[in-house]
């Protein structure tokens, strides 16, 4: 079976994505280029753009892709409770046709009761991924592996959203990060950083330093590749389709 492919819509810029009109303009775009999915940002709807969900899931079946859908808030909030409006994206989820959510992890304890999670996603076909975030205290390690072993523990219907590069902004090994983790991965977002000017910033993988690729080879190899390094260029579609190709034939 052919490895699938998703395109992350902020990979092209916020500025380049509102200057051609918002994400659903970038799906012929995604298409032409051969991915198999988009990932949607919520971050990136204007208020009109949020309720038109169902209209934006017509085009991405149109385009033949499948959707992500990336909300820019955490699970959980203070004191490892469930986020209160996680049903309402969940339900956004459902109406775009995305196959899953990412959330980032937010402020889970260990020990905390995760039966409301676990009434959620029993109530919702969309599948849920939990992603480690650039947040020094919540993207780290022990966090995201205390949760990942509760999930476990009481079967939860999730996986991990594997970002390849934000260990880097919490100071963490990624490699490490893969042995300890790569079990749980269902969904990964490649990525390569360096650091200028004492700030770790993203870059195309032909410009970093290759350490993405022993990386990528340490996750599971049958889980979707989301592609959130900058996609720039003169040709939007050449530059997605080398990706494309590249990230489908690496390992």
């Amino acid at each position: 079976m052919q490895r699938e492919i998703v395109i992350v819509t902020a990979a092209y810029g916020n500025s380049v994505v509102r200057a051609l009109g918002g994400q659903s303009e970038l799906l012929p775009v995604i298409a032409a280029a051969k991915a198999d999915g988009v990932e949607i940002r919520r971050e990136l709807f204007t208020g009109e753009e949020l309720n038109a969900l169902a209209q934006l899931a017509e085009k991405i079946k149109q385009n033949g892709l499948f959707a992500v859908y990336s909300v820019p808030f955490a699970l959980f909030n203070t004191g490892g409770k469930l986020n209160p409006d996680a049903e309402q994206y969940f339900d956004e989820a459902h109406t775009l046709g995305a196959r899953t959510i990412k959330f980032s992890l937010g402020e889970f304890e260990p020990g905390a009761d995760l039966t409301p999670l676990k009434v959620l996603l029993a109530a919702k076909p969309v599948k849920l991924v939990v992603e480690n975030d650039q947040s020094s205290e919540c993207g780290i390690l022990s966090r995201i592996n205390a949760f990942m072993f509760a999930a476990e523990s009481l079967h939860l219907p999730l996986d991990m959203t594997f970002d390849m590069a934000n260990w880097l902004w919490v100071g963490q090994d990624p490699a490490t990060a893969a042995e300890r983790l790569a079990r749980h991965v269902g969904y990964v977002h490649v990525k390569a950083a360096e650091k200028r000017g004492g700030k770790w910033h993203a870059v195309a993988l032909d410009d970093s330093d290759g350490s993405w690729i022993p990386l990528l080879k340490a996750l599971p190899q049958d889980v979707p590749r989301g592609i959130e390094f900058p996609l720039e260029g003169e040709d939007l579609v050449a530059v997605t389709r080398y990706y494309v190709e590249l990230l489908r034939k690496t390992y």
